[in-house]
Formats: structure tokens, C-alpha cells, sequence
């Protein structure tokens, strides 16, 4: 009986998948994204998902977890199942799912679905799976850790050197989304603020009021989110009030430094982990809604299946669809970012290895999910309201006017009308020239909801999904710092051992002060960027993003093949081998390209070009030096981090003969298995 249920969901899949990729012509309905994603996540969890569970990594229920074994009461500390299936999955959906599928809907909404779906089963669950499995197996090593003793110190060095650079930029980037999210937005900062008391009540309740009581701290926790969401309503209705909270760019990203360091160095039992798993009931809740209304609503996808800006010349982003379709949706298919989490802080949480399968896997089939219904919320627009928000003034031309006649062209009719009642009815302004995904997705989310919800609470549930956004994309902030700080520390115990000790406060204080001072600094490089920053950072946080996945993936094949796993390997290596053919064409073409939208050298040197002619406004020609620095800047980066990538891979091979030859190489750094049994 099983299998015949089994062989229905994979048939019912099949068909949904298919009519996806074959349809053309006329819109389809948003349904048959739906059923799709939920016959693959639900085909790849029950059966690929727990076969290298029970196959490959042979989890062991009786093992004892470093949680439970080095528990210290900051960082090593027993955690329930599902707090920790909260936080994890709070940490790792960040913007990714969010703005990727979003901006990626320029191509149509066929070539990023596909990607999300096939990515996430094969790819992104594995790495997350396995990265937490071989990281709790060595007492909650971080990634580079593990390839420094694993593969030895060339590949070592550079992917701890890597990594951190890495980590560095991508937390920047968040930063970034959740600065433009909160900008001059009252109720979404106000409520913002809310959840890091209510999160630290909620910490405090489950370890000293009431111990052990998850349930009732979890109600307690969900009714004050709630409250404090409907308290942002009534604070941007207050003049007195509103004031305090309509924050600027500088402001905010501020407020961002400070946060990240005060959620590295506290107790994670008292605000990180609690505040991702509260902010998760937000999360899936608002996505539980948005698949409820798009179930009961059955909207049409207005967004064609291909459009003709898989040439190269989109009005979003420059590049083809091969590969930057890839490089744009990273979180939500494949995300190097996910594996700093699941060897940073998860693993120092989980109190039986049998749990791994839940965390790791399903963790990330959730937030491909996300990206599914990012898709939605963005391919239910029309195209022309799509591109008149998404596309920067600079194609659009500077009236309104000049933007509706240059997107008709496209053969996507607009009109200034019909984004000006569009607008009204979202309580802003204007909506041309939104740049960065995230306020189109939350005209989608808005439009979807309200149909289902309420129609006449279009503006209430724009806001709302605007909130949602951030609070989504900083309970990722947050914990990548604190697992940024565990990689410096392992970086600095060369120095000074006790530099390395995860819980000596001064090492915490030092390590967590140089992360937040790094990621800082290009955060502020994005704020007072003209143009949003998004456009010279997002790029390279997609390249950076899978350079890092594959970095991960890299150490994952060494150490399967190591431990004489060899005919397993390719669970990891064949997304390794996609993941670097994509992520070194992407780079090439963004170092030599000589389009200005692509290249940044080419974007760099026209800058230079217009700056010494004397062609720019005295406002452009102020910020024009900066720009010029920061895209030489992200070409030196791009070339610097691909190479370290290639190095990783050329020590990784070479592990990998010496194995199959039978030659000697550093014995495995995994706890014996007596030990953590005796524990």
C-alpha cells in the first residue's frame, strides 16, 4: 500500500512537472507550481533524503551528541527538537528565498521553479545534511576546521581563508536587505525591535521561570508576535510615536552592527535561539497562508514561462540565463551559507544524531519552499507592473512617462494610471523603480493574501509582508555572526590558544567585534551607495554563495571517500561539479565581460571614464570614486575567492587518490565512536 501511495505522489509530480515545462501560450495556473513542489519535497525527504540518511551517513540514535557531551550552558547546550528545527531554519532562510526567485523572474518563471525544485533535492538538502552529520561527528567543528584536519593545511588554510571572506560579505549583504526593507517603514522597524525583548522572555521562561515547558513558551512568544505585529500598526498611525521609529539608511545599519554583535556574544539560549524559533511561527505561517490563498484562489501566472531576456539583456541584471539563473537563486535551491550553519552553531545544539534527517533535510526543503512561493508572489504580477518595479530608473528613464513607454516596448503594456491606483492602494507613494525584489514581492504577497484575506487591507498586508521580510532576513544575520565568530576564533587559536576557546569571554568579545567591524564596513559601502548597493553587492553574494557551497561540498567528498564511502561519493560530487562549472563561468564573464552591466572591471572602468570626461552630475561625480573602488574591489574578490575554490577541489582530488591508491593521509578527525558511546 505504501507503494502505491508512493508511485501516486510520483506520478501526480510527474504530470505537474511536465505540463510546467511543456506549457506555452496561455497563463497557467499557480496550482500546478504547487503540487509539483510538494510531490518533489515530499519524494525527495521520504525516500533520497533517508536513504543517505540510513545508507550513506548511518545515523546512530544511541551516539552521543557534543550538545550533550561538552555541554557548557552558551554554546554547547541539549536543545529540544523542534527549537532547534526553528532556529536552523530560522538562521538559514535569509534573503535568498526571498529576492533570488524574485529577481530571477525576469527570465520567466520556468527556468528558476526548476532550479529550486531539482536544486534543492539533490543539492542544497544533501550539503545540509551532510555538513551537520560529519560536524556533529567532530564536536561541532566549524567547515574550515574540518577541512584543515581532513585534508591537510593547503586546502585547509584556504577554505578557513575563504570562508571567512566569504562569510563576511554574504552577512553584509543581509544586512543590506534589511536596511532597505525597514527604511522609513515605522511599523516594520517598531515591530522589528519588539521581537528581541519578546525573544529574550521567551529564552528566559524555557531555561529559569518554567523549564522545559516549549509548548507554553511557545504560545506566550507567538501571542506577543502577534501583538507586537498589530502594535507596528498602531505605531505608524501615532504622530507621536511614528517619529521615533521613521529611521534612515545610515540609522538603521547602525542599529543592524549593533544587533550582530550583541547576538554573538550573549548566551544563545537567551536571544538567538529563541528569537529564530519564534520568528520561524512567522515565517511558516506567512508562507502556510500564502499556499492556503494560492490553493483556495487558484491565481493565474501572468509572468510568461520564458522571456526574451534570457539573452542577456534583462532590465534587472545583466547576464544570461545560463548561468546566472543559478548565481541569483542561490538559498532556496543551493546555499554555501547553510553549511556555515550547520557547522556552526546546529550541531552544538541537537541532543540525538536520529534528529539530523528533520533539521538538515527538512530545513532546507522549507525554505525551497519559500522560494516557491517567492516565485508565485512574483509571476502573479503582470509583467509590465513587475519590470516597472523591479528595473532601475537608469533603463526605465527618469519620468514616468519615459518607464511605461520603455516596458511596453518590451511588449509587457503598463500604464502610469495603473501604477499610480497600485500604489495608492499599497499606502505608498510610487512604485516605479523599487529596486532589490523585496517591495515586488510584497505587492505579490499582498495581492494574493488580500484576495483571500480581505481585499479592502491591500496596504495593511503590504506592510505586513514588508515586516515579514525583515524579520525573516535578520534572524539569518544573527546567527551567521555568531558562526562567523566561531570561524575566527578557530583562526585565531594559531595565535594564541586561548583565542580559540569558544566560551572565554574576551575571545568572544575580540572575535565578535573584528566580524561585526568586517561585515560592517561593506554594509555601510551599500548603504551609501547611490544606487541601493544591491546591484554591486547581490552579484557577488550569489558567486560568493555557491563558491562557498562548493567549498563544502568539496570537504563533504574528501572526507565520504576517506572514510571508504567511495561508490557514495557522488551524492556530493555531481552538485560539486555543476556548482563549479557554474560558479567559474559566472565569474569569468564577470571579470572580462565588457558590458557594463556584467563586467564589473567594464562597469568600473566607464565609470572613470564619465568621471573624467566630466559628464556626470556633481552628485554622481561625488559617490563616483567610491563606485569605481567598490567594483574593482568585487572583480579582485571574484578573482581571489574562485581560486580558492579550485584550490580546495586540486587538494581534494589529491586526498581522494591517495585514498583509492591505498597511499597513507591524515587519519580522520571524527570522535571515536567508544567515546561518545561511553559519554
Amino acid at each position: 500500500m505504501k507503494r502505491l501511495v508512493w508511485a501516486l505522489v510520483a506520478l501526480i509530480g510527474a504530470f505537474a512537472v511536465g505540463g510546467l515545462a511543456l506549457h506555452r501560450g496561455e497563463s497557467i495556473n499557480a496550482i500546478w507550481i504547487v503540487v509539483a513542489a510538494a510531490c518533489v519535497y515530499a519524494i525527495g525527504y521520504r525516500l533520497y533524503g533517508a536513504w543517505i540518511a540510513t545508507k550513506v551517513l548511518v545515523l546512530d540514535p544511541a551516539r552521543v551528541t557534543p550538545a550533550v557531551r561538552l555541554n557548557n550552558g552558551r554554546d554547547f547546550v541539549p536543545t529540544n527538537r523542534w527549537v532547534v528545527f526553528g532556529h536552523h531554519f530560522a538562521a538559514i532562510a535569509g534573503p535568498g528565498p526571498l529576492v533570488g526567485p524574485t529577481l530571477a523572474a525576469q527570465f520567466g518563471y520556468l527556468p528558476g521553479t526548476l532550479w529550486i525544485l531539482v536544486g534543492a533535492v539533490l543539492g542544497g538538502c544533501v550539503q545540509d545534511m551532510t555538513v551537520l552529520f560529519l560536524s556533529m561527528r567532530r564536536n561541532g567543528r566549524s567547515l574550515g576546521q574540518m577541512a584543515r584536519d581532513e585534508l591537510g593545511p593547503v586546502g585547509g588554510y584556504a577554505a578557513i581563508f575563504g570562508t571567512l571572506m566569504i562569510m563576511v560579505i554574504l552577512i553584509a549583504v543581509l544586512g543590506l536587505v534589511v536596511v532597505n526593507a525597514m527604511k522609513h517603514s515605522p511599523w516594520g522597524t517598531s515591530t522589528v525591535f519588539a521581537t528581541i525583548p519578546i525573544a529574550i522572555l521567551v529564552g528566559l521562561y524555557m531555561r529559569s521561570i518554567r523549564p522545559g515547558r516549549v509548548l507554553e513558551a511557545s504560545f506566550i512568544g507567538v501571542a506577543l508576535l502577534l501583538l507586537a505585529v498589530v502594535g507596528g500598526g498602531a505605531v505608524d498611525a501615532h504622530e507621536g510615536l511614528r517619529h521615533w521609529f521613521d529611521l534612515d539608511s545610515i540609522t538603521l545599519a547602525w542599529f543592524v552592527i549593533g544587533y550582530g554583535f550583541i547576538a554573538a556574544v550573549l548566551p544563545v539560549w537567551l536571544l538567538l535561539a529563541p528569537r529564530d524559533y519564534l520568528s520561524t511561527f512567522l515565517k511558516l505561517g506567512t508562507v502556510i497562508l500564502l499556499a492556503i490563498a494560492v490553493v483556495a484562489m487558484r491565481p493565474e501566472i501572468r509572468m510568461p514561462a520564458i522571456t526574451q531576456f534570457v539573452d542577456g539583456t534583462g532590465p534587472i541584471f545583466g547576464g544570461s540565463l545560463f548561468p546566472f539563473v543559478f548565481i541569483t537563486i542561490a538559498c532556496g535551491a543551493v546555499s554555501g551559507f547553510h553549511s556555515l550553519v550547520a557547522s556552526g552553531t546546529t550541531p552544538k545544539l541537537i541532543s540525538s544524531e536520529s534528529d539530523i534527517h528533520m533539521i538538515g533535510y527538512g530545513s532546507m526543503i522549507l525554505e525551497s519552499g519559500v522560494a516557491i512561493m517567492a516565485m508565485i508572489a512574483a509571476t502573479l504580477l503582470e509583467p509590465g507592473v513587475f519590470f516597472a518595479i523591479n528595473s532601475s530608473p537608469g533603463i526605465l528613464g527618469a519620468t514616468e512617462a519615459a518607464a511605461v513607454e520603455t516596458i511596453s516596448s518590451w511588449g509587457f503594456p503598463v500604464s502610469v494610471e495603473q501604477m499610480r491606483d497600485l500604489a495608492a492602494q499599497m499606502g505608498e507613494s510610487t512604485l516605479f523603480a523599487r529596486t532589490g525584489g523585496a517591495p515586488s514581492l510584497a505587492v505579490g504577497m499582498a495581492s494574493i493574501l488580500s484576495s483571500a484575506f480581505g481585499q479592502g487591507l491591500m496596504a495593511l498586508w503590504y506592510h505586513f509582508a514588508i515586516m515579514f521580510e525583515a524579520v525573516f532576513i535578520l534572524t539569518t544575520l544573527d546567527a551567521g555572526t555568531r558562526v562567523g565568530r566561531f570561524m575566527l576564533q578557530d583562526t585565531l587559536a594559531h595565535l594564541w590558544p586561548r583565542l580559540g576557546e569558544t566560551s572565554w569571554y574576551p575571545s568572544v568579545l575580540i572575535s565578535s567585534g573584528l566580524m561585526v567591524a568586517g561585515w560592517g564596513y561593506f554594509l555601510y559601502i551599500g548603504v551609501i551607495d547611490p544606487n541601493g548597493g544591491i546591484n554591486i553587492l547581490w552579484p557577488l553574494f550569489g558567486i560568493s554563495n555557491q563558491l562557498l557551497a562548493g567549498i563544502a561540498l568539496c570537504i563533504c567528498t574528501g572526507i565520504l571517500v576517506k572514510q571508504g564511502k567511495l561508490r557514495y561519493a557522488w551524492i556530493t560530487g555531481v552538485p560539486l561539479a555543476w556548482l563549479t562549472l557554474v560558479t567559474s563561468v559566472a565569474s569569468w564573464q564577470k571579470i572580462v565581460s565588457e558590458d557594463v552591466r556584467i563586467g564589473f572591471l567594464a562597469a568600473a572602468d566607464h565609470t572613470a571614464a564619465q568621471l573624467a570626461a566630466g559628464t556626470l552630475s556633481a552628485e554622481q561625480a561625488a559617490v563616483a570614486p567610491q563606485l569605481i573602488f567598490n567594483q574593482r574591489l568585487d572583480a579582485a574578490l571574484t578573482i581571489l575567492l574562485t581560486m580558492i575554490l579550485w584550490v580546495v577541489i586540486a587538494d581534494t582530488a589529491r586526498v581522494c587518490v591517495r585514498v583509492v591508491r591505498g597511499l597513507p593521509v591524515l587519519p580522520s578527525s571524527e570522535t571515536p565512536a567508544a567515546a561518545a558511546l561511553q559519554a
